[in-house]
């Protein structure tokens, strides 16, 4: 993942707002400005095609930051369900993640993205790439603990089937911390039939891994299961 790199993009007018709250899994309209939040674009099935770092500049701007390696179909995206829409996207370039606790932030100014890549691993920061898009829900990352989906906003790409699983069941497997002792696995990579990666970096004596599984498939391999931070780390179902 060392050549992991990000896309930044501007969207402006006086419908970007509406537009992104039909779209995204965070309720847009409650976005505090100049705050960045993880949040994510699904597909009609419920699973995660783009993950998106959103900033509100205000209800007509908006900074959205991708993984590179789905900038061009991202813009493809907007560009398609925004045609008749009163905004423009455009990209600003690249830019350089910080982690903030369990969020992230970016600047313009280079920062060592191998490292931030470790932290947001063990801070419990899934990420969705080329390789992991649409493998995922986003409840099965938490991204409900990370304030990137709400479920009490209108109709979004693929809420039908994310509003089911949270208010009349609940995900079978969900995010954890591992580490093993081999070389890292690659995005996507079923470990189990219970295990598959989300996100993975190398550390002395072998890697540390963001998986979705199964808590008891977790016991039939070779691996350690960390910790993840007190806000990620309760029941990911909804209480009760």
């Amino acid at each position: 993942m060392s050549d992991l790199a990000f896309s930044s993009f501007t969207l402006n007018g006086v419908d970007a707002q509406k537009f992104l709250q039909g779209q995204v899994t965070l309720h847009v309209e409650r976005l505090e400005e100049n705050t960045t939040r993880y949040t994510s674009i699904c597909n009609l099935k419920g699973r995660i095609v783009f993950g998106l770092w959103l900033t509100k500049i205000n209800s007509e701007s908006f900074e959205i930051v991708t993984v590179a390696d789905q900038a061009e179909d991202f813009a493809k995206h907007i560009k398609k369900f925004g045609a008749f829409s009163k905004m423009k996207l455009e990209e600003a370039g690249s830019v350089y993640p910080t982690a903030n606790g369990i969020q992230t932030i970016f600047t313009a100014e280079p920062t060592d993205i191998q490292a931030w890549i470790l932290t947001a691993i063990e801070s419990g920061q899934a990420f969705i790439q080329a390789a992991s898009a649409e493998l995922f829900q986003p409840q099965e990352l938490r991204m409900h603990q990370r304030d990137g989906i709400h479920y009490d906003k209108g109709c979004y790409l693929g809420q039908e089937v994310i509003a089911r699983l949270w208010f009349k069941a609940q995900p079978k497997a969900w995010l954890h911390l591992i580490s093993g002792t081999t070389a890292a696995p690659q995005v996507g990579e079923q470990l189990h039939n219970n295990v598959q990666v989300i996100n993975s970096v190398a550390v002395d004596g072998g890697y540390k891994a963001l998986v979705v599984a199964k808590p008891e498939a977790l016991t039939d391999i070779d691996v350690t299961v960390l910790e993840l931070p007190e806000a990620l780390s309760g029941d990911v179902a909804r209480p009760q």
